[in-house]
């Protein structure tokens, strides 16, 4: 077996083995139904990995002097790109529903799947696998039943008809005394009607159970004449 033909199975078993460790990350991502499954971050770590081997040693025939590339080329420089392209990959994952940013995790997971690609296509197969595991570690870890581990939850809640000036203040006042953090509110005047509407905007602890929050709603609105 030429020189040759060992290199060229050496970088298929490199592109195997980032398949092997996207694999392994979509999985757990596919597991939590998440944007990007199996497939996406297999091929992302492939790709990766096969931009990393060309940045690598796909110019070779252009000779080295003195450390520069004949002709000013640097090839290191497909590598670069890669963290930037893929960027954009993760960016149309990412949305807003209901308030709420979906989609970062499974973005910053496919910039990671390509990093381990990267690493694995360049032959750095303990750094990629290990990064591989830590990263799967990370995710099982942090979804984890734990309180401490878990973001509040984001919460929209309008109440209608309400003719009491004070029932915001009082509102608030109350939801924070629950350990409720208020981001927003909005009020809303109908042509014709004394009483508003409002909005709030609520990060409710994971703690917190919702009735108990109708159930201030309910109060303050029998107080103060709401519906």
């Amino acid at each position: 077996m030429s020189q040759f033909t060992l290199y060229q199975f050496i970088y298929i078993f490199r592109l195997l083995v980032a398949c092997i460790c996207g694999i392994a990350i979509g999985f757990e991502r596919k597991e939590r139904s998440k944007e990007a499954g199996i497939r996406t971050h297999c091929v992302v770590a492939c790709a990766a990995a096969l931009m990393m081997i060309i940045s690598k040693y796909g110019f070779t025939d252009l000779g080295l002097f003195d450390g520069v590339r004949a002709g000013g080329a640097d090839p290191s420089r497909i590598a670069s790109q890669v963290v930037s392209g893929v960027g954009f990959l993760g960016a149309g994952m990412i949305f807003v529903q209901k308030n709420t940013i979906k989609g970062l995790t499974t973005a910053a997971g496919v910039w990671a799947t390509a990093g381990i690609g990267m690493a694995i296509g360049a032959g750095m197969y303990t750094v990629g696998v290990t990064c591989t595991a830590i990263i799967l570690l990370a995710q099982i870890i942090l979804h984890l039943n734990n309180h401490l581990f878990q973001m509040p939850k984001i919460k929209a809640l309008k109440v209608m008809d309400v003719d009491s000036k004070s029932f915001k203040q009082d509102t608030i006042d109350k939801l924070k005394g629950m350990g409720i953090s208020v981001s927003d509110v909005s009020i809303t005047k109908l042509n014709g009607k004394q009483t508003k509407d409002y909005k709030f905007i609520l990060e409710v602890p994971i703690n917190v159970n919702e009735d108990a929050i109708m159930d201030i709603i309910d109060y303050e609105c029998s107080l103060k004449g709401g519906i």
